[in-house]
């Protein structure tokens, strides 16, 4: 099992709901709010006057063999608008209860 920790403007809120239905990705965790900035070009998104956008995030522990698809899929919703902003990190689960 893999930990998919994926935050992401809140424009590609329905993309990533999509992604999850599609790919039948059905136990995770959402925060909507999540402020912050991409560490290579991202604009800092602060729900703010000057940094008016927001950010999301959602974690999910899914089967190993859905990591690939999944971090495509984030690869290709990235690729539609850059400047939006999406990024995906994956680590191990050592045990589940």
């Amino acid at each position: 099992m893999k930990a998919v920790f994926i935050v992401f403007n809140q424009a590609n809120t329905e993309r990533i709901e999509y992604v999850f239905d599609y790919l039948g990705v059905r136990g995770y965790t959402w925060w909507d709010m999540v402020m912050g900035r991409g560490t290579k070009t991202g604009d800092p998104h602060m729900a703010t006057h000057t940094w008016p956008e927001m950010n999301s995030a959602t974690i999910a522990i899914v089967e190993d063999d859905k990591v690939p698809h999944l971090l495509e899929a984030v690869k290709q919703i990235d690729q539609i608008n850059e400047e939006v902003g999406i990024r995906a990190f994956v680590w191990n689960i050592e045990n589940q209860y």
